[in-house]
C-alpha cells in the first residue's frame, strides 16, 4: 500500500542534515521528495569522509557514508539557484510541489527571488520550511549556526558529561549532531501539521525551525528543574537528577543499566539482588529519599553489584521485571535479537554500491505501512527524469541547460 504521504511532493534545497533529515521523513513516509543539488558539487556532506561508500568491488565511491544516514528515498537533480534560469527552474518546479525544505542561511533565497514571499505568489498552498541556526527573528538570525556550537550555547553541554573535577570531566557533545536531528524531527512535525491544516483551509504557510529553539526544547525536564529551583543543573556524568538508581553498575566483567522509575521497581529490584532490606531503609525506601541519599545509595548497589558478570545480571533483572540492559557498542546493537526481528537494518539496491545498508525509520504504521523505494541518490541521478517528467522539458533543452552550467 502506499505511504501515508503518498500524495504530497517536496522540493528539499537542504544540505547537511537538519533539513535533509526532514526530507527523508517525509520520503520515509511516500513522500516523492526531489532533492536539488548545486552542480558538480552537491550536497557539501557527500565530502564527509571517510568512511566512504564502496561499490560491490570495494572500491571507494564519491559519496560519504554520513550522507546515505539521510537521504534514503530522494530523488537528486543539480541545479545553480545562483544563475536566472537556475532559479527560474527552481520556481517552476516550487509550483508543482506541496512542501519545500530549505536551511539556507536567512535571507539568502529572497535574494534570488525564492523566498517564501517570492513562492507564495506562484503556489499559494506550498508549505516552506526554512531551517536555521537562528531562526528567521531575533538579533541572531544573520549568524550561521552548526550542531556543536548549538549544543554549547543551547544547554546540552552543560549537562552532557561528567562533573568538573572528576576523571574526564568536562563539557561533553553528544555523540550525534542531537541539535540537527532533533530540529529535524520538529521539521517533520511541523510540516505534516501544516499540511493538515492546509487540508482544511486551502493555504500553505512559512515555517520557522531554529536548531537553538530545538535545542532548548530538548532539555526537556532540565529546563523546568531550572525554572523550579532557580539554579542551572550540572553534569553528573551517567546518573540521572531526579531518579536513584537510574543508572549503570560495574559488573565483574562489565556494567549493566539499571532503570528504577519507580519505588515498585526499586522493591523487585532489592529483592531480585537478595537485599529486600533496602527497601525499607528510611534512607532508601523512597525514590525523593534515594535522591537525597544518592552517594550512599550507589556505594551500597555498586559493592555487591560487583559480584555477579553482566550475563548473571541481565537474566537475574529481566526475570524479576527490572528494566535492565547493557552498554553495547553498535556491533553489538544490530545483534541484539529485538533489533533483528523488528527489521531495524534494511538494505537498498543503490546505484554505485550494489547492495546498501540503512537503518529503518522507527515510524510503523498499521494501514499504510512504509515502503523503501529508492536509496540515497548519486548525485544529479533524476536531473533529466524530474525535468522532463514535471516540467515537460524536452532533450534538447536539457541539454541547453546542461551546456550553460544551469545544471
Amino acid at each position: 500500500m502506499a505511504g501515508p504521504l503518498s500524495h504530497v511532493r517536496v522540493l528539499d534545497l537542504s544540505r547537511v542534515l537538519a533539513g535533509p533529515w526532514a526530507g527523508q521523513n517525509l520520503a520515509d513516509l511516500g513522500a516523492e521528495v526531489i532533492k536539488v543539488e548545486r552542480p558538480k558539487v552537491g550536497d557539501d556532506s557527500r565530502a564527509f569522509g571517510p568512511p566512504w561508500v564502496r561499490d560491490g568491488q570495494g572500491r571507494e565511491t564519491r559519496d560519504s557514508a554520513y550522507f546515505t544516514s539521510a537521504n534514503r528515498g530522494k530523488k537528486s537533480i543539480t541545479v545553480n539557484v545562483a544563475k536566472p534560469q537556475g532559479q527560474e527552474l527552481v520556481r517552476a518546479l516550487a509550483r508543482e510541489c506541496d512542501v519545500l525544505i530549505e536551511n539556507y542561511k536567512h535571507g539568502d533565497l529572497a535574494r534570488y527571488g525564492l523566498g517564501y514571499d517570492d513562492l507564495r505568489v506562484v503556489n499559494p498552498r506550498l508549505v516552506y520550511c526554512s531551517v536555521t541556526g537562528f531562526g528567521q527573528t531575533g538579533p541572531y538570525r544573520e549568524r550561521p549556526g552548526y550542531d556543536f556550537m548549538i549544543q554549547g550555547m543551547g544547554g546540552m553541554m552543560s549537562v552532557t558529561g561528567e562533573p568538573d573535577g572528576a576523571p574526564g570531566g568536562g563539557p561533553q557533545r553528544a555523540g550525534v549532531p542531537i541539535a540537527d536531528i532533533i530540529t529535524g524531527m520538529y521539521a517533520s512535525i511541523a510540516i505534516c501539521a501544516a499540511l493538515a491544516n492546509r487540508a482544511q483551509t486551502g493555504q500553505g504557510q512559512h515555517l520557522d525551525l531554529a536548531l537553538l529553539d530545538s535545542q532548548i526544547a530538548l532539555l526537556a525536564y532540565q529546563n523546568t528543574n531550572y525554572f523550579s529551583t532557580g539554579k542551572p543543573p550540572g553534569r553528573i556524568g551517567n546518573l540521572h537528577p531526579n531518579i536513584v538508581p537510574y543508572q549503570p553498575f560495574k559488573t565483574s566483567d562489565g556494567e549493566v543499566i539499571v532503570a528504577c522509575g519507580n519505588d515498585n521497581l526499586f522493591r523487585k529490584f532489592c529483592e531480585a539482588a537478595g537485599r529486600p532490606e533496602l527497601a525499607q531503609d528510611p534512607r532508601f525506601a523512597t525514590n525523593g529519599k534515594r535522591v537525597e541519599n544518592r552517594v550512599e545509595m550507589t556505594r551500597v548497589i555498586q559493592e555487591f553489584f560487583a559480584r555477579k558478570t553482566t550475563a548473571e545480571w541481565l537474566e537475574l533483572l529481566e526475570s524479576a521485571g527490572v528494566p535492565n540492559g547493557p552498554i553495547n557498542n553498535i556491533a553489538q546493537v544490530f545483534e541484539e535479537p529485538q533489533v533483528k526481528a523488528r527489521g531495524v537494518k534494511i538494505e537498498l539496491e543503490h546505484t554505485a554500491a550494489g547492495k546498501l545498508p540503512l537503518v529503518a525509520s522507527p515510524m510503523r504504521f498499521s494501514g499504510t505501512p512504509l515502503d523503501y523505494r529508492l536509496p540515497p541518490p548519486l548525485l544529479g541521478e533524476h536531473t533529466d527524469e524530474v525535468l522532463r517528467g514535471l516540467l515537460g522539458k524536452s532533450d534538447a533543452q536539457i541539454a541547453q541547460l546542461r551546456s550553460e552550467g544551469i545544471l
